[in-house]
């Protein structure tokens, strides 16, 4: 007898899957057999035999899983080696590909920016023409040399880009944009007192067009929830290093004239200090020294 009851025990030691099988075969009638005895004849279960119930269900599965582990230890561990080697490999191969994916979670769960916003992502800027769960595509704009215009270049940014570069809209810039430029004056003059009419003249091409910018500013402040420069014109003198004086402008117009304002200002403020130190304090052979910058 006790020979036969070996031979079994080796034939089910062997014979892993078979003994899985009847492991969870009776445990499970074991399991049924105890909730019968708790929940009894009666037609409506209580509170504390379902505390009991529950509690049988959950012990009978833990010592199932206990069990089973133990005796699929050595093969799980291999599994698991060769599993975990499988899985680096995957990540390290697909790195790119995952942060493209999680990078466009990100972006629709912040709503950084839609269809036809302009955004600047790293030193890319441009408008969003099509965007998946992969890459988002822009239509370039050059707005770092304060031209506004489209280049004509496409730009396809990988979704990862999001967890390396901040992304900017700048939606509001569609249609009026605070535009700054700088004027170098190599001669050391006062030009204080050119500022009250480079301002006039400044006010005169923007009446057109104040009325819409003081609503439309309104509008980004209400939006942003910050205290915005303002449409009116903003002009501050500093100095260089070397002694020149640069004259700051910052006006807040339509993006599509922000180029051509600037070219009538610089052209009003050529005039009026050629105007006003042209022939007191320079030579006659010799124009102003006016660059640009």
């Amino acid at each position: 007898m006790p020979e036969k009851l070996l031979s079994v025990i080796d034939f089910l030691t062997e014979n892993k899957m078979l003994l899985s099988v009847l492991i969870i075969t009776f445990v499970l009638m074991c399991r049924r057999l105890v909730l019968k005895q708790i929940r009894g004849d009666v037609a409506f279960v209580s509170e504390h035999q379902r505390k009991w119930m529950s509690r049988t269900k959950n012990g009978t599965f833990t010592l199932t899983v206990l069990v089973l582990f133990m005796l699929w230890q050595s093969e799980i561990s291999e599994f698991a080696l060769s599993v975990t080697a499988i899985a680096v490999a995957i990540v390290v191969a697909s790195k790119e590909i995952i942060l493209c994916f999680t990078g466009s979670i990100q972006r629709a769960s912040a709503r950084s920016f839609r269809i036809g916003d302009w955004i600047e992502v790293g030193s890319l800027c441009g408008e969003v023409i099509e965007h998946n769960m992969m890459a988002t595509v822009i239509q370039e704009i050059d707005l770092h040399h304060g031209q506004y215009h489209f280049t004509g270049k496409t730009a396809t940014l990988p979704n990862s880009m999001f967890f390396t570069y901040p992304v900017k809209n700048l939606n509001f810039m569609k249609r009026y944009v605070y535009h700054s430029f700088s004027i170098t004056v190599k001669e050391f003059v006062n030009l204080f007192v050119l500022v009250p009419e480079l301002i006039e003249q400044i006010e005169s091409h923007c009446e057109e067009f104040i009325d819409v910018a003081r609503r439309y500013n309104g509008v980004i402040e209400k939006h942003a929830g910050v205290d915005l420069p303002g449409p009116d014109p903003h002009i501050h003198i500093t100095t260089t290093s070397t002694g020149e004086q640069v004259v700051h402008v910052m006006l807040f117009c339509p993006t599509e004239m922000a180029t051509h304002l600037e070219q009538q200002i610089r052209e009003d403020f050529m005039q009026i200090y050629q105007e006003t130190y042209g022939k007191n304090n320079l030579n006659e052979d010799r124009n102003p020294k006016v660059s640009f910058m």
